[in-house]
């Protein structure tokens, strides 16, 4: 299949309905609006195919970046590729299924983690903050979490608010994971307020650190 094939079959699944939701989110013009499932399905009928994956991506369309990222192979990438996909992203639904798929998966994630720890580029930091949080589930020992806290306290409040998101999920992983540092986590939550409001549907958790990491050990309990 070729990446016109792609895109002339994403175009014909197109709903108005997920348009408006994803502008709603800040998505941009150029895209469909597919629903998940179909992208999903489209993906699967496919299969892993890099060189296809790098020309959707190239698209910019986001259904396009989305059938990329579950078909792309994440060792045929550069740190400087995987960077570059990352800054040209603004979607941050795209952004976080490139998190969750590609970046993941990527040997050197950690290299690119403490690189994009310091970029200028909101995405990148979002993304760097994404890795940290999965470090402190999975990897703590590559981290020094009471300097994490401290930064995190001073930072969120005026980080752009893609990189605050991934900044809370750190902040409430070190509440969840680490019960010395559980009342420290939950005083900076409280202090800074960030997603104490936040609409939350009935059943869900609301992201608000302190409630976020409460209900999660009390379900652990």
């Amino acid at each position: 299949m070729t990446h016109t094939e792609v895109l002339t079959q994403l175009e014909a699944l197109g709903h108005e309905s997920v348009r408006a939701h994803n502008r709603k989110y800040g998505a941009g013009d150029n895209q469909f609006g597919v629903k998940m499932g179909d992208i999903r399905a489209l993906a699967k009928k496919i299969k892993a195919n890099h060189p296809l994956a790098l020309q959707l991506w190239e698209t910019g369309n986001i259904e396009a970046r989305l059938v990329a990222i579950l078909i792309m192979d994440p060792k045929k990438l550069t740190n400087e590729m995987l960077t570059g996909m990352v800054k040209s992203e603004r979607f941050v639904h795209t952004a976080d299924w490139l998190y969750s798929y590609v970046i993941k998966e990527y040997a050197d994630k950690e290299t690119l983690r403490q690189a994009w720890l310091v970029s200028t580029d909101p995405m990148c930091r979002r993304a760097a903050w994404s890795l940290t949080s999965g470090c402190v589930a999975r990897n703590p020992q590559v981290l020094d979490l009471p300097a994490l806290l401290q930064e995190i306290e001073t930072e969120m409040p005026k980080a752009a608010p893609e990189v605050q998101w991934t900044m809370n999920s750190t902040l409430a992983n070190i509440g969840i994971h680490f019960p010395e540092y559980r009342e420290r986590a939950i005083a900076i939550g409280e202090k800074l307020g960030i997603y104490r409001d936040y609409p939350v549907s009935k059943g869900c958790t609301s992201p608000f650190a302190p409630i976020w990491i409460n209900e999660i050990v009390r379900r652990q309990k």
